[in-house]
């Protein structure tokens, strides 16, 4: 069956870096956007990072300059680059996946189970 597994989280001091990666795996047809969102401790979760499958972006006001989305097609993986890291990006990061697959031909979105990034001195 379908997964994605987020990985590259960790605890990193404020304007530090850490790149996260997200890799798709199972039976799948094709996949179109790959996200990032986040959630903060008594917040909702929100749309950090969007990337389409022919490369173009979507950031939050957030984290534009900061952050950076890619994607390896190849590899049915998504990244997240983080730069310039501030406490408030502290959150349990999850990637999702809009992907067409033999159960769900017409499209579906799929989550990770996430990675905790903590950025404190």
């Amino acid at each position: 069956q379908v997964q994605l597994v987020e990985s590259g989280g960790g605890l990193v001091q404020p304007g530090g870096s850490l790149r996260l990666s997200c890799a798709a795996s199972g039976s799948i047809f094709s996949i179109n956007a790959m996200d990032w969102y986040r959630q903060a401790p008594g917040k909702e979760r929100e749309l950090v990072a969007a990337i389409t499958s022919g490369g173009s972006t979507n950031y939050a006001d957030s984290v534009k300059g900061r952050f950076t989305v890619s994607r390896d097609n190849s590899k049915n993986t998504v990244y997240l680059q983080m730069n310039s890291l501030k406490p408030e990006d502290t959150a349990v990061y999850y990637c999702n996946a809009d992907l067409r697959s033999p159960k769900n031909r017409y499209g579906m979105n799929y989550w990770g189970k996430g990675t905790l990034v903590t950025v404190s001195s």
